[in-house]
C-alpha cells in the first residue's frame, strides 16, 4: 500500500470513529472537536493483502463539512483530510488529492466504500436514521446491526467502540476517544 494509501486509511478510520464518546470541546457554531486513538484493519482479499494501521486523530466538524488530522504516536501530523458538500481532499507530504466525496476517498484508499454518514451516528451509540437496523441479541452484547455492519457498544461507557463488516474482506475499526 502506498504512503498516501496508508495515511488515507488512518484518516478514513478516524472519520468513521469521530463521533464515539464525548466531545472534547465545542468550537464556534456547533463545530465539534474529537480526538483519540484508533486502529483500522482490512483483512486480506484476493485483490489485496491485509492492511492494518493505528495512531492518533483529531476531528473537527460534521459528516457534511469537516477536517481530520492524523498523527503519529509522537504527535507528528502525517496527513489531513478535509471535506465539504460533495468534495473531499487528502493532504500528505506528497501533496493534495481531490475526491468527489468521502466515500470515494475510502474506496480509493481502502478498496472498500464505507458508510461514513452512518458511522457518525453509530459512533454516538445509535443507529443511523437513514436505514433500518436491528438490536444485537443479548449474548452478543449491546449494539446493533445496520447496513451489513455490526456496531459493538459493550465498552462505549469507557469511550471504546468497534464497528465491523463481516462481508469479505472483513473491515474492523476500533477507537478510544479522549475524555473532554
Amino acid at each position: 500500500m502506498s504512503v498516501v494509501g496508508r495515511y488515507a486509511s488512518w484518516l478514513l478510520a478516524a472519520s468513521l470513529l469521530s463521533g464515539c464518546a464525548s466531545v472534547g470541546h465545542k468550537a464556534p457554531v456547533g463545530v465539534e472537536t474529537i480526538s483519540g486513538k484508533l486502529s483500522v484493519r482490512v483483512d486480506a482479499s484476493a485483490a489485496a493483502p491485509a492492511r492494518s494501521e493505528s495512531g492518533n486523530f483529531e476531528l473537527k466538524g460534521t459528516p457534511d463539512d469537516g477536517q481530520l488530522n492524523l498523527s503519529s504516536p509522537l504527535g507528528t501530523v502525517l496527513a489531513q483530510a478535509r471535506w465539504s458538500g460533495q468534495r473531499a481532499w487528502l493532504t500528505t507530504a506528497q501533496g493534495e488529492v481531490a475526491y468527489p466525496d468521502l466515500d470515494s476517498l475510502t474506496q480509493e484508499m481502502l478498496g472498500e466504500r464505507l458508510p461514513v454518514a452512518a458511522l457518525f451516528d453509530w459512533l454516538r451509540g445509535r443507529p443511523w436514521p437513514g436505514a433500518s437496523s436491528q438490536a444485537n441479541a443479548a449474548p452478543t452484547g449491546p449494539g446493533f446491526q445496520q447496513l451489513g455492519w455490526s456496531v459493538d457498544l459493550a465498552r462505549f461507557a469507557d469511550g471504546w467502540i468497534t464497528a465491523q463488516r463481516a462481508q469479505a474482506p472483513v473491515v474492523t475499526v476500533r477507537a478510544r476517544v479522549d475524555a473532554p
